[in-house]
């Protein structure tokens, strides 16, 4: 058996070296994002902030029964919007993207400026509070600011639009979702 220990040992290192070569090493999840602009934020998701995206911040309005303008928009000639209500919809979604776009261009600055005080190591624990704060209260404030406008987009609706919304978004059984 002691001869057989060096055979054992060379067996397991070929073994490791065959597996990290196949690529089967554990991945690393934070591997490459060291080169992003602002480390906490993805391109897409910087993108998203600063276009005023929904980015999924009024899912509980969503798949609820409260439709957002972007997407009435979207469906109009077949939800046979009026022209008050064609009209209203496009107030209510230029409203929500500049509103949007204002908080997302706020935010995005100050996870840039979160990013800064990391890099420069200029961070305590004090402006950490604060600048973390500002983020959460722009976040709330964004999220807000979509939800309301599902809000006042369900009013504007028939119960059978609201309906015929929900089939053609692919909720609750609708037959012709694109969801």
């Amino acid at each position: 058996m002691e001869s057989r220990r060096p055979q054992i040992r060379r067996a397991a290192v070929c073994g490791a070296a065959l597996f990290a070569l196949a690529g089967c090493a554990p991945q690393q999840p934070y591997a490459g994002l060291e080169s992003r602009a602002i480390k906490a934020l993805s391109a897409k998701e910087t993108d998203g902030y600063l276009s005023g995206e929904g980015m999924g911040f009024a899912l509980a309005a969503e798949l609820n029964g409260y439709p957002g303008p972007k997407h009435v928009l979207e469906h109009a000639e077949t939800l046979a919007l009026s022209g008050a209500q064609l009209a209203e919809t496009r107030r209510l979604f230029d409203e929500m993207r500049a509103e949007s776009v204002a908080l997302g261009k706020a935010l995005v600055q100050k996870e840039s400026e979160l990013d800064a005080l990391f890099a420069e190591e200029r961070i305590d624990e004090s402006s950490l509070r604060a600048v973390v704060g500002a983020i959460a209260e722009l976040q709330g404030r964004l999220r807000a600011a979509h939800l309301k406008h599902h809000l006042k987009m369900k009013t504007l609706l028939s119960p059978q639009q609201l309906a015929k919304y929900e089939g053609l978004r692919g909720y609750r059984g609708g037959h012709n979702g694109h969801h």
